[in-house]
């Protein structure tokens, strides 16, 4: 089977993908905006890169940017590669770019995979962006979204059925193994793994940590942030500013293979995202396959990967005071952290077992076909 993905190549979403499939014996085209390095690529030969040869500024810029239109001159590069790569399948990763683009190309069976932003975010700009999403859904022969609260969310702009394809982890990397700790044997550390950027709630974690570490100075707590992006210093500053600096560690971003290392440090996982675009929750699936208790927002996917009151606390979101009494409560009673670690494990065993995603995927593909 031949299968051609629109699709960021550089993404880490179409990294996993790309390569799980090609793993499986598909041979895999990715057609991406933007030129990247082939040696990302360079495990996988049945794997092949092709580029529209945009600026990465201009894939930056805002979705409401009228200048997102140069994207149509794509169109005919993307036509002539399908005449020339001959896939079987076209399939398109975020809906409102690549997904216009192969609802331009007329090719079909054509799968369009919804991420996020472009189902939440882009419809609210205007009635011309709502008008585009409806567009590039209509043409698809069959919608994917990762979670349900996403699929529920893109059916307000089509007629069609979503199925629901999880985005997993693989188990034997995410599981709970010793690890050279960069903390003390006796410390109670609290933290995340996430992008740096507002959505996340960056903010409102570090708020719950004070708050928390001032009704406990008894204990020896400590706030662990995993990642880099554009709040970094301002993130340091407010700990700077709430006088918890010096039990705050910032790692800044870190590469893949040692992010399991750093969910093994933690005591207990948090993501106060503040954005229904936040439609999965990777990272607490992770965390969970690392058997860590966790505290998440109650918004976009984050509730869907977690059992509430069984493999982890779900707390209003923007509402610090509420994520400190979680993480309190867990805290105190050692036996529920362990409790929900191993049921979190269990579920993500069940729900999100990455080797069970993508052969579901590969079902659809022969099933579309």
């Amino acid at each position: 089977m031949k299968v051609l993905l629109l699709a960021d190549p550089t993404s880490t979403h179409t990294l996993k993908w790309a390569r799980s499939l090609a793993w499986h014996g598909l041979n895999i085209g990715i057609f991406g905006l933007t030129t990247a390095d082939p040696n990302i690529y360079r495990d996988c030969p049945n794997i092949s890169l092709f580029s529209a040869g945009f600026s990465l500024a201009t894939v930056k810029l805002s979705l409401a940017s009228p200048l997102k239109m140069r994207y149509l001159r794509a169109v005919p590069q993307l036509k002539t590669l399908i005449r020339s790569f001959q896939p079987d399948i076209v399939h398109s990763h975020f809906a409102t770019s690549y997904g216009l683009l192969g609802a331009l190309s007329g090719f079909h069976p054509y799968l369009l995979s919804v991420w996020g932003s472009d189902v939440f975010d882009f419809p609210r700009k205007s009635f011309l962006h709502q008008a585009l999403l409806r567009f590039s859904l209509g043409r698809a022969d069959k919608i994917l979204s990762t979670s349900q609260v996403m699929a529920a969310e893109t059916k307000r702009h089509t007629q069609a059925s979503v199925e629901v394809t999880p985005f997993g982890v693989d188990l034997d990397m995410f599981k709970p193994f010793p690890v050279e700790s960069i903390f003390g044997s006796d410390e109670i550390v609290i933290g995340t793994v996430k992008t740096l950027e507002p959505k996340y709630g960056i903010t409102d974690l570090i708020q719950a940590f004070k708050q928390v570490f001032d009704r406990n100075p008894h204990l020896p707590l400590r706030l662990l942030i995993v990642g880099g992006g554009s709040q970094r210093d301002q993130l340091e500053v407010l700990t700077q500013s709430l006088g918890i600096d010096h039990v705050t560690v910032f790692t800044g971003r870190v590469s893949h293979d040692q992010v399991p290392v750093y969910y093994n440090m933690l005591t207990i996982f948090v993501a106060l995202s503040t954005k229904d675009s936040e439609s999965f929750g990777v990272s607490v699936v992770e965390a969970a396959a690392c058997q860590k208790p966790v505290v998440v927002s109650n918004i976009g996917g984050l509730p869907e990967v977690v059992e509430a009151g069984v493999t982890g606390f779900v707390v209003p979101p923007r509402v610090p005071e509420q994520a400190a009494l979680a993480i309190e409560k867990l805290i105190y009673d050692e036996s529920l952290r362990q409790k929900m670690g191993k049921l979190g494990r269990e579920r993500v065993k069940r729900l999100y077992n990455w080797p069970s995603n993508v052969a579901q995927m590969i079902d659809i593909y022969h099933r579309v076909l």
